[in-house]
């Protein structure tokens, strides 16, 4: 009979509060303390995932751009060419927080 996900976390909890070693734990329980031990390492991975994704989402370059012109120095701002024939001019003192929310927006607009 397969144990459930819920189960294991259950095991792992009381086994933690128990104070007793993963053998010694499994042993009371009759189950194998390797498993027991996997389960835990198992069940913490969504924490550090969830921690990852709290972090500034990552924007992966799938726009496909195709020039970059430098803008006159009198514009002070840097003009992408996107597909489509749409421009972007960014500023030289542009913040790379919005502009990485902006193009993360323009990659899934077609």
């Amino acid at each position: 009979m397969r144990t459930s996900r819920e189960e294991w976390c259950k095991r792992v909890e009381r086994w933690k509060d128990s104070g007793l070693t993963a053998d010694q734990y499994a042993s009371e329980l009759g189950i194998n303390a390797k498993t027991l031990q996997f389960w835990k390492y198992k069940l913490a991975k969504p924490e550090a995932s969830a921690r990852r994704a709290r972090r500034r989402p990552r924007v992966e370059a799938t726009l496909p751009l195709v020039e970059v012109q430098p803008a006159p120095p009198e514009g002070g701002a840097f003009e992408l060419e996107l597909s489509g024939g749409r421009r972007l001019r960014i500023p030289v003192a542009f913040e790379a927080e919005p502009l990485e929310r902006l193009l993360a927006v323009l990659a899934r607009t077609p």
